[in-house]
This record gives C-alpha cells, sequence and structure tokens, in this order.
C-alpha cells in the first residue's frame, strides 16, 4: 500500500515537539515506509564512526528522522505553522494552505 503524505521534500516545516520543538529546517529526506523525514539541523547527535576506504574515523554529527506527526509546514509569508489540504482543479490536484487558501 502507497503511503501518501502532504509534506514533501523541499518543503519548509517547523517541530511541533521533542527536544527540537519550535526549530525551523527544510525537509532533506522522505522514509515512507517508517512515517519518518529527515529534516536539516533537526534531531542532531553525535556518532563514533570507525574509519573506513573513503572517510576517516571519529565523532561525527548526523541529521535522524524524526516522525511525520511532529512537523507541521510553515508559511513563510505568514511566518506561522498552517495546515495543508488538497483541491483538484482542471484535472490537476494542488496542495493549499487551510488557512489562507493561497496555492503552495
Amino acid at each position: 500500500m502507497n503511503k501518501k503524505f502532504k509534506l514533501k521534500k523541499g518543503d519548509d516545516v517547523i517541530v511541533l515537539s521533542g527536544k527540537d520543538k519550535g526549530k525551523k529546517g527544510k525537509i532533506v529526506k522522505m522514509l515512507p515506509k517508517l512515517d519518518k523525514a529527515i529534516v536539516s539541523d533537526i534531531n542532531k547527535v553525535k556518532k563514533n564512526q570507525k574509519p573506513d576506504n573513503n572517510q576517516p574515523g571519529g565523532i561525527i554529527e548526523k541529521d535522524m528522522p524524526i516522525h511525520i506527526s511532529n512537523l507541521s509546514f510553515f508559511d513563510t509569508s505568514a511566518d506561522k505553522p498552517v495546515r495543508i489540504g488538497f483541491k483538484i482543479s482542471k484535472d490537476k490536484k494542488i496542495r493549499i494552505n487551510k488557512a489562507s487558501g493561497k496555492e503552495i
């Protein structure tokens, strides 16, 4: 079964809960099988990495996935988080801002 999300790669989002609550970032990668997304500079952890052929060893910082339910689309023009809806017009499905009705 194909899962469909209202958020997409490249969207500006704000974190609603967790240790990074209130921080904003851009979605780098979606993980639909896990219902998670990787957001830039959100949910960073330090990881000990062994040296490899291509990489040196040491402590690296890595962005970890965060659950979709903890994210909300951030509207930069209104400067607040908004809900997203869909509208079908001329055989085309487009995302809209539920508060203002504008196309995203």
